[in-house]
């Protein structure tokens, strides 16, 4: 790839969260960073209303990763980022949500960290936040759940392993990110460790998005349901939540306003 130089800016990358999708949520660090570069690397889930947002002369690469599909190898994209640094190039990093959480960020830190480069993190909404205010809901709730488990559906070695007895406990609630596809593998070793059934389960595709959905099953019928939905975008699934009514009924008036 030709990399052209630009003079007068030190070796320097800025880690910036995108949020979940809809550009109103993008932070006014995350606006002013992603203006003012030069290369922007960014993630397959980026909404294109946010890369709308890059300035004009900005080179926009995307080196997005798909599960269990095709994808960057993390070290090409160190690689990169190094490499666009190295030559003076206003560099951001641009992750989906928020960098910090399931965004490999620690092994991009380390390639610059040992070739000299300079670095900052710009914080973004993740994704789980996004979802839970679209159904209607909170993360913790007094008397319900003191914690909330931020997951992961599948690691670099399959399907993640988790304390499934913890969180088989009544009342325990979980954001699941990556979850579609370890579904069943999730329900099986829930149900296994004495989890109920009857448990809530939901699913928020695009969240944040004008074409957001939410699927709304329970513990017992979550791979049924899934699969009948057909979800082919990101989503996020809440174990041990339902969404309120009140924000059912505004998410289908909002259908219908569109």
């Amino acid at each position: 790839m030709q990399v052209t130089q630009t003079q007068g800016h030190a070796s320097h990358v800025d880690f910036v969260g995108a949020g979940p999708g809809d550009p109103e949520l993008l932070t006014l660090k995350a606006l002013t960073a992603f203006e003012a570069a030069d290369v922007v690397l960014h993630d397959r889930l980026i909404s294109d209303e946010i890369l709308l947002l890059a300035g004009q002369t900005a080179e926009l690469v995307d080196v997005g990763k798909a599960g269990f599909g095709p994808s960057w190898k993390q070290e090409d994209i160190d690689a990169l980022l190094v490499e666009y640094a190295l030559k003076g190039l206003r560099v951001v990093r641009l992750k989906s949500g928020d960098a910090t959480i399931f965004g490999r960020l620690d092994e991009e830190i380390d390639a610059l960290d040992a070739a000299g480069v300079s670095w900052n993190i710009v914080p973004g909404i993740t994704a789980a936040s996004a979802a839970v205010a679209g159904i209607g809901q909170s993360l913790t709730r007094r008397g319900r759940n003191s914690s909330v488990r931020f997951l992961t559906g599948h690691d670099m070695k399959g399907f993640a392993d988790h304390d499934w007895t913890a969180l088989a406990r009544p009342g325990s609630v979980a954001a699941i990110y990556m979850g579609k596809k370890s579904a069943r593998f999730i329900q099986g070793r829930l149900i296994m460790h004495g989890a109920d059934r009857a448990t809530p389960v939901t699913l928020v595709e695009n969240a944040s998005r004008p074409d957001q959905r939410v699927v709304a099953t329970t513990l017992d019928q979550l791979p049924i349901d899934l699969a009948a939905a057909e979800l082919d975008g990101p989503a996020l699934t809440f174990y041990g939540l339902a969404p309120r009514d009140a924000a059912k009924a505004a998410t289908e008036f909002n259908k219908e306003l569109a």
